[in-house]
Order: C-alpha cells, then sequence, then structure tokens
C-alpha cells in the first residue's frame, strides 16, 4: 500500500511531486518569506537552518515528503509521516505554504487531494498533530472535518528547545464519505 499511497498527485494547477534534490534552491526561497513562523514548527527550514532540516526530510525515515506547486511555481511542502500500513493509518503533516498562498483556499485543496487519495488507497484514518500554539493549522483541519481527539503533553522538544504540546487530530474514512 505504501508505494500507492506516495505516487505524485495533481488536481488541475496543484501539483504534488516526490520532493527531492532538484526542488531544494526553489523550496529553500519559499521557505525563506516567512522567519517568524518557523518558532512553532518541530524542526525550522529558515535560512540557517535549511540544509540540515531538508536532508532530513528527504533521507527517509517514515516520512515521504512533497514539494507543492501552484502551476509551474513551487510554492510549499508537505508530507506524509509516520505509515502504518498494518493499521492502515498514516499522518499528514510537516507542511508549509507561500505566504501568498495562504488564506486562498489552496491548503484545503492540497488537503483535500491527499485526504481523497489516501482513504482510496485504503487508509482508514489520517492524523494531524499540531502545536497546541499554532491556531492557524487547528482552524484549517477543523474546516476539514477533523475531530481534536488529544493534547499530547510534552510530546516533543522542538528545534528551539520548546517543549511542545501537540494537539492530536483525526479524520476517519467514514466521516469522509460524501464530502
Amino acid at each position: 500500500m505504501l508505494e500507492r499511497l506516495y505516487v505524485e498527485l495533481a488536481d488541475g494547477d496543484l501539483g504534488l511531486a516526490k520532493l527531492g534534490e532538484q526542488h531544494r534552491e526553489a523550496l529553500r526561497a519559499v521557505c525563506a518569506t516567512d522567519g517568524d513562523i518557523w518558532p512553532i514548527y518541530s524542526s525550522s527550514f529558515g535560512p540557517e537552518h535549511f540544509d540540515a532540516s531538508f536532508d532530513a526530510l528527504t533521507g527517509a525515515g517514515g516520512r515521504m515528503p512533497y514539494a507543492i506547486f501552484d502551476g509551474d511555481r513551487l510554492i510549499g511542502m508537505t508530507a506524509w509521516l509516520r505509515p502504518d500500513m498494518s493499521a492502515q493509518t498514516v499522518e499528514i503533516g510537516n507542511s508549509f505554504l507561500h505566504p501568498d498562498a495562504r488564506g486562498t483556499g489552496f491548503n484545503g485543496r492540497v488537503k483535500r487531494l491527499m485526504i481523497d487519495h489516501a482513504f482510496g488507497v485504503g487508509v482508514r484514518r489520517i492524523e494531524f498533530r499540531i502545536d497546541e500554539r499554532n491556531k492557524r493549522s487547528q482552524a484549517a483541519v477543523a474546516k476539514l472535518g477533523c475531530f481534536k481527539e488529544a493534547t499530547l503533553r510534552s510530546e516533543r522538544i522542538t528545534w528551539t528547545g520548546h517543549v511542545r504540546d501537540t494537539a492530536l487530530w483525526s479524520l476517519l474514512a467514514g466521516e469522509w464519505a460524501g464530502r
């Protein structure tokens, strides 16, 4: 099922391409457009941390990252995380969009494309793990019909040393049917 999950996806001008070395410099430029956001992420893709974070993201380890395209323009990244095909679950995360694309509905299109695809290949549960401080991302997954299940207290230590409380959100295949 993993090989069917991690494929390139498209819907009109929206494209998700497997993130690779050929995207490094374009993604570096996109990630540099919002230096203020990185403290609420687990890892920083800001200029001083970009290469190490990019290498870790593309170096496997349960991550299947995408470059997000609007037409020919790379505008961000997202990923499948923690795939567990025996449990039929996967997380969507490591998402970042250029500030110009925020508030346009583009992120919702990205997530709907990924959710439709995941459920279509047999995933039954999708998770989103979001820093409790990141209210914008929590509002976005709530709009998709996801449910907040819990707050995982002191769940991880971020790149800044912050001990993060993580909001656990989920969506089940049966809840998505017909959307």
